[in-house]
């Protein structure tokens, strides 16, 4: 399906975005952003050794997600005459390009301005390597030319922005947000399944036999922006290190010889959850062509990375462990 076919119902998604944006913000807002899974672990080992209730603190929040202007890159508009567009209507090119200049393309969500850069793309690359170009004037085969050269030369810029200026993107950031209750990996399903349709959109960006899907994408892009689950994730894991760490010096000053089963249902599934989703958020931006702005380079090694010592998911590794080194300490309680 087209630009121009897309563009009005595009707007209207981001009409609808905003409406809801700001209850979205109070409901998600409310909560201590504990849960029930580690004030009972904590009973439970607290009535082991016995020990008084272990003073929890609450860890800090994320930060803010950077700003949007230094996430994206600039990108110098294209600007030809419709004179000399028309003189490459053989190459299909002149209804996309006048959809585009008209109000409604001009502010058209970043998706939607994806599909129609990639459109172009492909219509100026399918032509460039048909028999048209002979049939042009040699000043009307150098402007073909060069907006093909210049239209690819953008398109992974375009590809990036679409995705990080996106008001889905950010939202899954969110600050307004609370730690991830107990999940599986079912429960993301849908949201894995949009993270991997934007990195085949990404990869096959300059494949002209690929087909993009309007529809699929908006999809895609709805299930992302259904609730902040980066900042869910990123938050459980904050959490529950900050409750390992506590449990841990509990264990440390504790005189008992033995401890009830520990069920790590939750821990698991955190861990398994937290792994795969950031393992997706990382290979998507590794898909595209380019090197990302700094502020995501920043936000990505210190938040996302899967292997630097002081990122949520390294910090959570390491207070497990140091748990459970602590609690091999003590045998099992018996009955």
């Amino acid at each position: 399906m087209s630009f121009v076919s897309e563009c009005v119902p595009g707007l209207r998604h981001v009409l609808n975005a905003a409406l809801w944006a700001f209850p979205l913000i109070v409901l998600q807002g409310c909560g201590n952003g504990d849960n029930d899974y580690w004030q009972q672990y904590h009973q439970q080992l607290g009535d082991a050794v016995n020990s008084a209730s272990i003073e929890n603190t609450q860890p800090d929040n994320i930060p803010s997600f950077p700003e949007t202007q230094d996430l994206v890159f600039e990108i110098k508009e294209m600007r030809e005459g419709m004179l000399n567009i028309y003189a490459l209507r053989g190459c299909q090119i002149t209804s996309l390009i006048a959809a585009r200049n008209n109000q409604l393309g001009k502010v058209a969500p970043p998706s939607q301005q994806w599909l129609y850069e990639r459109e172009l793309w492909q219509q100026l690359s399918n032509c460039w390597n048909t028999d048209t170009p002979e049939q042009l004037s040699e000043e009307d085969q150098e402007r073909l030319r060069d907006m093909t050269l210049n239209k690819t030369a953008q398109l992974p810029y375009v590809s990036w922005n679409a995705i990080f200026e996106s008001s889905e993107w950010q939202k899954s950031f969110s600050r307004a947000s609370q730690p991830l209750e107990s999940t599986t990996l079912e429960d993301i399903s849908a949201e894995l399944e949009a993270l991997d349709y934007l990195q085949r959109m990404t990869m096959h960006q300059f494949d002209r036999q690929w087909e993009q899907d309007s529809s699929r994408l908006e999809n895609h892009l709805k299930e992302l922006n259904g609730r902040p689950l980066s900042a869910e994730i990123l938050r459980a894991l904050l959490l529950a290190s900050q409750r390992l760490d506590e449990a841990s010096l509990m264990l440390e000053q504790a005189d008992a010889e033995c401890l009830p089963d520990w069920d790590m249902a939750y821990v698991q599934q955190l861990e398994n959850v937290a792994d795969t989703w950031l393992e997706a958020i990382n290979q998507l931006v590794d898909s595209h062509p380019i090197e990302p702005p700094e502020a995501w380079q920043d936000y990505q090694q210190n938040w996302l990375s899967l292997t630097n010592d002081e990122a949520p998911w390294h910090v959570f590794n390491s207070a497990l462990n140091r748990h459970q080194a602590i609690r091999s300490q003590f045998t099992a309680c018996s009955g």
